[in-house]
């Protein structure tokens, strides 16, 4: 009899940080590596939310706080969707966590039952499919496809939907392939969501500020504002303000569910830390200037990337509308041979032989749930991101 839970058996190790991971150690051992794998900016935290985070230690405010969060934050939070999505909430609707992460666990672990299935689009953030496993319920995935630049399609979640079906889980702009919804596009999703009330929507709007060109985000709360008693709308401070390493997140919802959270939280982690709160504090309410600063490189690095790749031999690169990823297709590479007599059978194969051949680590598309692609984070130096298309490019080539 083992001694491990039979629950470990539903699910797998997230495979960005293992890909991340690969990378740090042929760097160590002294491979020239450049590592495209991680899910987070390569800016520093603005200056105003470290010194909030100084003087909160300053004034002794390191204490524990309630379980899901000191007032002053959910404050904030209230504000912030007002302010950007034209959505009321208070207090007692908001849940603040450590990171997105936790929140989206908690909700799920609050909600599921045996059985009980959730509708994922694909491609997929990697920890959706097995954060409903681990919550007792069944990942249905939904495949976009390139041909709708990565989008679900109305008829495509009509279909995916049963009596089963409890949640929706909804990432706009997404991870991995930041593509983003328009308010019509997300409005066709909406009104099938409309004629299946048992359905709730979890969306994870982490990408919010990452916008690019003419795309203007929007959350399904705020384009159906009759889904508002069901929808879960979860965010962060990670990504907009370069703060991945603080881990804070937090949600909107019906009082009931934050209150079901909470009760998770009380008995798992507690408080989030309360130095990252007070720091969170401020990056809502304080200037929010940066992030259109930081929107220009991103977009020139998108740019950058989505040309040097669609000149590599076999690939297809759409332009994203939002995040800092792009998800090539590799459809032209598979069955092609590489100089070392590796046969390109599929995307783990190619990023695996990319990695060893070339020193390139991304992360294959058969573990965000759509294949044959790779996941590239362009949120790296514009030398690193030429080099890394540059040694692509010639990988592709050398393929026979």
């Amino acid at each position: 009899m083992s001694f491990l839970s039979a629950t470990l058996d539903r699910v797998q190790p997230s495979p960005t940080i293992a890909v991340t991971t690969k990378a740090a150690e042929l760097k160590a051992a002294g491979k020239d590596i450049i590592g495209l794998g991680a899910g987070e900016p390569d800016f520093d935290t603005p200056q105003n939310i470290k010194d909030a985070a100084v003087a909160a230690i300053a004034a002794g405010k390191t204490k524990y706080t309630a379980p899901d969060g000191i007032i002053e934050l959910k404050n904030a939070v209230c504000d912030k969707l007002k302010r950007d999505n034209g959505l009321d909430y208070d207090p007692a609707q908001i849940s603040i966590s450590t990171g997105g992460k936790q929140v989206l666990y908690n909700a799920l672990m609050a909600t599921l039952n045996p059985g009980d299935e959730v509708v994922i689009p694909a491609p997929f953030w990697v920890s959706y499919p097995d954060m409903v496993k681990l919550a007792g319920g069944e990942p249905v995935i939904a495949e976009a496809s390139i041909q709708t630049g990565y989008k679900l399609t109305a008829d495509q979640l009509e279909a995916a939907i049963t009596p089963k079906t409890k949640w929706l889980i909804f990432n706009s702009p997404s991870n991995p392939t930041g593509a983003g919804y328009t308010w019509d596009e997300l409005k066709e999703l909406t009104d099938v969501l409309m004629r299946h009330p048992y359905v709730w929507v979890m969306t994870d709007d982490m990408y919010e500020h990452l916008a690019y060109d003419d795309f203007e985000f929007c959350t399904p709360a705020q384009v159906e504002p009759r889904l508002y008693d069901r929808t879960l709308t979860v965010n962060g401070v990670s990504k907009a303000y370069a703060m991945t390493g603080w881990r804070i997140g937090y949600a909107a919802g019906p009082e009931h569910l934050i209150r079901a959270m909470r009760k998770i939280q009380s008995q798992s982690t507690s408080n989030p830390c309360t130095v990252a709160q007070w720091a969170a504090v401020e990056a809502l309410n304080g200037t929010q200037d940066y992030i259109a600063e930081n929107n220009k490189m991103f977009v020139r690095r998108r740019d950058l990337v989505v040309e040097m790749l669609n000149q590599a031999e076999g690939i297809t690169c759409p332009v994203p509308e939002g995040a800092f990823y792009v998800y090539p297709s590799i459809s032209g590479c598979i069955g092609k041979t590489t100089t070392n007599g590796v046969t390109i059978k599929d995307d783990e194969t190619f990023a695996t032989a990319l990695l060893e051949d070339h020193g390139v680590a991304v992360v294959f598309g058969a573990a965000f749930g759509l294949s044959p692609n790779f996941r590239v984070s362009y949120a790296t130096s514009d030398a690193d991101l030429t080099e890394a298309c540059t040694r692509i490019q010639t990988f592709c080539a050398n393929l026979s």
